[in-house]
């Protein structure tokens, strides 16, 4: 097995994961936040694919599916265009509202259409191309693939859980 394929299964499991962390949840499940300053479902999955929309679209030179496919304006948020929401206040957290899982599940597959498109593409030594010179060390691609696959799957998991705390407390 090659690294593009490990990324490759990485990614794909996120996107079985954010299927199923959203399918058949309310608005209101989406958007419930357990406490003040929590992140609801919602949040969480836009979060994890915009960082992975960011991230992967930086590191292989692409454009941001977000902009160009018009989930700007689909999701139509009152935030800037390039906000990924990493640093998000409680209010700006509360601004991220969807009326189904299907838009998230939408954004989550175009981004991941474009991921793997990518990801297909690596040889061993893409991997140790230098990304982003703003950290010491350099960032690989190596390096920022597994980051996103990491951030990812954190989030796709506290929204799991959150799922399951909103079932486990309905009648």
């Amino acid at each position: 097995m090659h690294a593009k394929d490990i990324l490759i299964d990485g990614f794909t499991r996120i996107q079985e994961e954010v299927h199923a962390v959203v399918e058949g949840l309310s608005p209101d499940d989406l958007h419930h936040r357990p406490g003040p300053d929590a992140n609801s479902v919602a949040w969480l999955v836009w979060h994890l694919t915009r960082v992975q929309d960011d991230h992967v679209a930086g590191a292989f030179g692409l454009d941001q599916v977000w902009l160009t496919q018009d989930w700007e304006k689909r999701f139509g948020l009152d935030l800037k265009p390039r906000d990924i929401g990493y640093g998000h206040t409680s209010a700006q957290v509360d601004k991220v509202r969807v009326d189904s899982p299907d838009l998230l599940a939408g954004y989550y597959d175009a981004v991941h259409a474009q991921s793997l498109e990518a990801l297909r593409g690596l040889t061993a030594g893409d991997l140790e191309r230098v990304v982003d010179e703003n950290w010491d060390p350099p960032v690989t691609l190596g390096v920022r693939l597994v980051s996103v696959l990491s951030d990812d799957l954190q989030h796709v998991g506290q929204a799991a859980y959150l799922r399951g705390m909103l079932q486990s407390a309905a009648p």
